[in-house]
């Protein structure tokens, strides 16, 4: 059975966060002498002479509002990185525990605990890009903490058996992290909606794909009250700046726009698709339920440095492993995606 005080490293059981000026005080004053801030302003047209909220509390609301969970129930990162990062460090021992890692998948798992001093065990996905379950089961002792499940996967593109992830919550004592960040693309539903099916379960999201907001860094991660209350606890105290606060607040009144582009997207997918199949040099396409494709190609560096010549830049993913030939293609604008095929068309 799950408990999580079984898994939280000693030191984090015991430790007293940084107690900010903002985290001492709650509501709304006339005077603000607390923090040490400049009174008089800044030099800029909008001020930010103020710390933020160190817990981004109208962001939550607004994203409460949208995927139905509590604000209690959710962490904003630095970027989903500063998530994957406080995970490891709230709830691995340097240099004792280990973290199980699916191949090939997101990177930043693999940094994230060489980092912070963390074994790795890989177990490579399936031919199919499924979870070997059996070999997971296998790689798993006491010091396991950590299961990292990238769906829809990067790069592969093709989500992962739900199924197979419900087994891996069930049996697993430790945490499995879902991370989300394409799942705007997919069919399949969020793992967000079982979090009360599920104490060990965190689910990783961010706002820098389907919304279009890469440059303010905003990941999110939903997990139980207990889980969040770590996380909060470990992370600095102004995580989130008050521009990013401000900016996401404003784009997240624009369902409609973000669901347009997403539509928009899905359907560029499928035509790039078609088209990069009459090419001789294209091999397979792999299924994708993200904004991007996996393509097998007779000379990936080839055509990358081909590309890259002509002002066109794609991801070279023929070194990792199960992905041996192939570019990994983001979805573009149409025009984007006109010019790509109209460069390869004169690839020889």
């Amino acid at each position: 059975m799950f408990d999580l005080q079984n898994i939280l490293r000693p030191n984090i059981k015991t430790l007293k966060p940084y107690s900010s000026a903002r985290d001492e005080f709650q509501g709304e004053a006339s005077v603000y002498l607390d923090a040490n801030e400049n009174a008089f302003g800044s030099p800029l047209e909008q001020q930010y002479n103020r710390y933020p909220d160190p817990l981004q509390f109208q962001v939550k609301k607004r994203l409460s509002e949208i995927k139905g969970v509590p604000p209690r129930n959710i962490f904003l990162g630095n970027g989903s990185d500063e998530a994957i990062d406080i995970l490891f460090r709230s709830f691995c021992n340097p240099g004792t525990d280990n973290v199980i890692l699916v191949p090939p998948t997101y990177g930043m798992y693999e940094v994230s605990a060489n980092i912070n001093d963390i074994e790795i065990k890989r177990v490579p996905l399936t031919a199919e890009y499924q979870l070997n379950l059996e070999g997971i089961a296998e790689a798993i002792d006491d010091r396991t903490k950590l299961i990292f499940v990238c769906s829809p996967n990067n790069p592969t593109g093709n989500s992962i058996n739900r199924e197979d992830i419900e087994t891996l919550l069930a049996n697993f004592k430790g945490l499995v992290v879902v991370d989300e960040a394409y799942i705007n693309f997919s069919r399949q539903k969020s793992f967000i909606q079982e979090l009360t099916e599920y104490a060990n379960l965190v689910v990783l999201q961010t706002l820098s794909k389907a919304w279009g907001l890469a440059g303010l860094r905003i990941g999110m991660a939903f997990a139980s009250e207990e889980i969040i209350e770590v996380m909060n606890r470990v992370k600095p105290p102004y995580n989130i700046n008050e521009a990013s606060q401000q900016l996401a607040l404003q784009a997240l009144q624009n369902i409609d726009q973000v669901n347009n582009w997403i539509k928009e997207t899905l359907s560029e997918r499928d035509k790039l698709v078609l088209q990069l199949k009459n090419f001789d040099f294209v091999l397979d396409i792999y299924p994708s339920d993200a904004n991007f494709i996996l393509v097998k190609t007779t000379d990936p560096r080839g055509i990358y440095n081909y590309l890259v010549s002509n002002g066109i830049i794609v991801r070279d993913r023929s070194k990792v492993e199960l992905c041996e030939g192939a570019v990994r293609i983001t979805i573009g604008t149409p025009a984007e995606n006109q010019k790509l095929l109209e460069t390869l068309q004169t690839y020889q």
